[in-house]
């Protein structure tokens, strides 16, 4: 079984499907009742009443407080039982737990540890959201029937691409291209390059090289639930591998995982883009990174239902995996240590 990270931000939901409907989210085995309060900020509190357990997302708002809809309990964001049906005043005991939220990057985050320990300028954020150089392209919140881990592994695994992708981020030929990586605090970063050779398909038509490309890969995963993609290209021999990437396609396709349970997580995805907004070619690359990432899907889940049968097996590791491994090392330690 899979130990959680508890003392960490996690993606909870799009802060678009944030509003003043209560809404349920399951975040490391525990059900949150969202909303957005009268001022906009995000509340998030246990999904239960303390009298008999009836989810409270089936209440109702009351101002900033959930009404409980079986028999009122009324409880405010900080998860203290305001009114109590025949009580003059509800002892402090009667409590439902409230969670910690930011939000970052189109994204509202929820601290599921130590509330005393949620420091809000750590929620991830990447500079280039930001950048008016670069567009955004929101995606999906992708429902993946897999343990996390497995999709992270995946997130850490350059070497599937020319495998699973072959229709949208693949150029044949390059199986043996050599990865790299490294760990760095709390993050694994793996990386190779590819040296001359032809746009991956889902560059084409997004700018026009008149032949062959240097192409680069970043995988920058941060524990225990984001990863980014720095992906790109240049044309040969332009020096963009020694830093020069003056002229190239650079995107960053960023993952924000919320683990669910033991076997079943979403998968959030965005892309930041060094050119500008452009609906028919935002659409078009929306369309094409969906289909990459359910490709990556149909394999994570047939993973899963061959893990959930009994079976006689040892799992044997390639050269290829050292990033996983280092990825997995370093949660197993977040959750050991509850840092």
């Amino acid at each position: 079984m899979t130990a959680y990270a508890y003392n960490a931000w996690y993606p909870l939901a799009w802060s678009r499907d944030i509003g003043r409907d209560i809404v349920t989210r399951r975040v490391l085995e525990e059900d949150l009742a969202i909303y957005r309060t009268e001022e906009g900020s995000v509340a998030a509190l246990e999904d239960a009443c303390p009298h008999r357990l009836a989810p409270l997302s089936i209440g109702r708002l009351q101002g900033d407080a959930i009404q409980c809809g079986y028999h009122g309990l009324t409880f405010d964001c900080s998860g203290r039982c305001v009114i109590a049906p025949g009580m003059a005043r509800p002892p402090e005991s009667f409590r439902v737990r409230s969670y910690p939220t930011a939000e970052s990057m189109g994204m509202v985050w929820v601290w599921m540890g130590e509330p005393a320990r949620a420091d809000r300028s750590q929620v991830f954020h990447l500079p280039e959201y930001d950048d008016a150089g670069y567009s955004v392209v929101e995606g999906d919140a992708l429902l993946v029937q897999s343990n996390y881990l497995s999709l992270a592994d995946n997130l850490c695994d350059p070497t599937h691409v020319v495998y699973v992708h072959q229709s949208t981020l693949a150029s044949a030929g390059r199986e043996e291209t050599r990865v790299q990586h490294e760990r760095q605090g709390n993050k694994v970063v793996t990386w190779r390059w590819v040296i001359d050779g032809p746009l991956i398909p889902i560059f084409e038509g997004l700018k026009d090289f008149g032949g062959n490309v240097d192409r680069w890969h970043y995988y920058h995963y941060h524990a225990p639930s984001i990863a980014v993609i720095d992906f790109g290209s240049a044309r040969t021999g332009t020096g963009a591998p020694e830093g020069n990437r003056e002229d190239c396609i650079q995107m960053y396709a960023c993952h924000f995982i919320t683990p669910i349970d033991q076997r079943s997580c979403v998968q959030h995805w965005l892309c930041i883009k060094n050119s500008p907004a452009d609906p028919q070619i935002d659409e078009r690359l929306r369309s094409n990174l969906r289909l990459a990432f359910n490709e990556d899907k149909r394999v994570l889940e047939a993973i899963q239902r061959n893990e959930d049968k009994p079976r006689q097996w040892h799992r044997i590791h390639l050269g290829l995996d050292g990033s996983s491994i280092k990825m997995r090392r370093i949660v197993e330690e977040m959750a050991a240590e509850k840092i």
